[in-house]
């Protein structure tokens, strides 16, 4: 399924929970702030914080936006693992300076931190085709 196939109103809010959950927990291992966290996701602060408590009851509703955000979160995180074998690529990979055109010397967590949809894509469309050395 790709990301524009995903519409929030085919979740419910443990499914919407259980998503935000991966993600955060994938972009904590990436190194991602809170605030870096946020813009990725489009989240508040304070659904950040509920979220990276570990009380299983919490649910939450998400709109269409912020579900392929998650789904690109999380896709980005599969073709990490199929490129690297070791979790220090898999997960230090988006911290680390890429001079290759697009990042121009920049990480792609500061590119998808930026906080708009093209930046996430970009960045995901660019990690997703070194699964096929295109670059």
């Amino acid at each position: 399924m790709t990301a524009a196939a995903i519409q929030a109103q085919d979740f419910s809010k443990s499914q919407c929970a259980a998503g935000l959950r991966a993600a955060l927990n994938i972009l904590d291992k990436w190194k991602a702030s809170c605030e870096q966290a946020c813009h990725i996701l489009r989240i508040s602060r304070s659904t950040y914080t509920r979220a990276s408590q570990k009380e299983s009851a919490w649910e939450v509703s998400l709109d269409s936006d912020q579900m392929q955000r998650i789904s690109l979160v999380l896709n980005i995180h599969a073709a990490l693992r199929l490129v690297f074998d070791n979790p220090e690529n898999v997960y230090g990979f988006p911290s680390m300076k890429n001079h290759n055109e697009f990042f121009n010397g920049r990480a792609p967590l500061d590119i998808m931190a930026q906080g708009d949809m093209i930046s996430l894509y970009e960045t995901f469309r660019r990690i997703d085709a070194l699964r096929g050395a295109q670059w």
